[in-house]
């Protein structure tokens, strides 16, 4: 390697103005009653979506959305036995307002479904774990998400036309 040739990768053409919750829900069906009942862990399910809108036609600003739900069940009684109660559900929607600085079009999609989702899931990560131990749970700690691979399921599922994010 010369050293004429570049070590460092470049900078993000992105920076993020601002992020919020814009929705938050975390309910328990069953009430005080599960507390009294619940006899082990229950079986934690996560889903998590991502997705970018433009906000204004003539300037490259988007809102990137992270949706988390996570739903709790008890554990079935036995191996053939069906999923117990609804133990909690939690439901997430962070979202970023993000500038686009001159990025290539080819890099619009990624940065928008990959990079920013990967910087703001921390903070969405902490907001579901506190949620859930102010709930009266074992705090849900999730795992770090590949972001790359949800984006690549995502366009496989759904082709995008040249210049969509």
């Amino acid at each position: 390697m010369s050293d004429s040739q570049q070590v460092t990768p470049p900078a993000l053409p992105l920076a993020i103005n601002l992020q919020y919750t814009k929705d938050l829900s975390f309910e328990v069906p069953a009430g005080a009653e599960i507390f009294a009942t619940l006899r082990s862990q229950p079986n934690i399910s996560v889903n998590i979506d991502v997705q970018a809108n433009r906000l204004q036609n003539d300037q490259a600003i988007y809102e990137v959305i992270l949706t988390i739900k996570a739903d709790a069940k008890e554990a079935p009684e036995g191996a053939n036995a069906p999923a117990g109660r609804t133990v909690f559900i939690v439901d997430l929607t962070y979202a970023a307002v993000v500038t686009l600085t001159d990025a290539p079009d080819d890099l619009v999609e990624p940065i928008l479904l990959v990079e920013v989702p990967r910087l703001i899931f921390p903070y969405a990560r902490n907001i579901i774990s506190d949620v859930t131990r102010d709930g009266g749970f074992p705090p849900i700690v999730l795992q770090p998400i590949d972001f790359v691979a949800l984006w690549q399921s995502k366009r496989a599922e759904f082709p995008q036309t040249a210049g969509n994010a």
